[in-house]
């Protein structure tokens, strides 16, 4: 069942690329394996997945605990200052930076333990007070402050966009989030990468690849439906 629907993300990921004159590989996918058990992560690494997602600081540490230390884990949920010790050294990246208190402990937990933490900053595009994220406006004075932590590196942005039954409706909001890596990019600021765009998730992964994502993070079509009294 697993491998069935593997292979028809892969199928669904190769269209969108070819629909946007991109190749393959230049968009990653994550298997977001949040509340879900260490033996479907071990179907889904089977079937020759290594980037998984979680967004619980908890799971992704039982995890990486359990699970083959060739996983490339991300942290792609919403992540607490004091939980920061729990996850740099762990996620090779952390997709939801949205403060500078934030990049500040990543900073100073990375520096104890003698590693450079990669980040992405998360930007609020669609406005949502639902939504964790900086405004976009804010996103280049906020990368200029972000840049100037030794033991972090910026490498570019995420969004999560609204759940909409058409996935249209986001293309405005990924097509942003695109022009915002660049005109942060032409800035040149030092410690400073806008090579990852995370954006895309189930109902919408093939148009953010479409409008450029290089990482898409993909759960339901992969896992199944969630089981949130777990």
């Amino acid at each position: 069942m697993l491998r069935n629907r593997l292979e028809s993300i892969e199928a669904r990921i190769n269209d969108a690329c070819r629909r946007a004159g991109r190749k393959r590989e230049e968009v990653t996918l994550i298997a977001v394996s949040k509340t879900k058990p260490a033996e479907m992560v071990e179907e889904v690494y089977g079937a020759g997945i290594r980037c998984f997602g979680e967004n619980k600081v908890q799971e992704l540490s039982e995890k990486y605990e359990k699970l083959p230390k060739d996983i490339h884990w991300h942290m792609i949920g919403h992540l607490q200052r004091n939980k920061v010790k729990s996850v740099v050294g762990i996620a090779e990246l952390i997709h939801s930076v949205d403060s500078l208190r934030l990049a500040d402990a990543i900073d100073k937990e990375a520096q104890k333990k003698g590693i450079r933490a990669k980040i992405l900053i998360e930007v609020n595009m669609a406005r949502e007070d639902s939504k964790f994220g900086i405004m976009p406006e804010e996103a280049l004075d906020f990368v200029k402050e972000a840049a100037k932590l030794t033991n972090i590196q910026v490498q570019g942005l995420m969004t999560i966009a609204p759940f909409v039954a058409d996935p249209e409706e986001n293309r405005k909001y990924f097509s942003a989030l695109r022009k915002l890596s660049v005109d942060i990019s032409k800035e040149k600021v030092n410690n400073v990468c806008m090579g990852v765009l995370s954006m895309g998730m189930t109902n919408d992964f093939e148009v953010a690849i479409e409008e450029g994502a290089t990482m898409v993070r993909i759960g339901t079509a992969i896992f199944g439906e969630r089981n949130y009294a777990v």
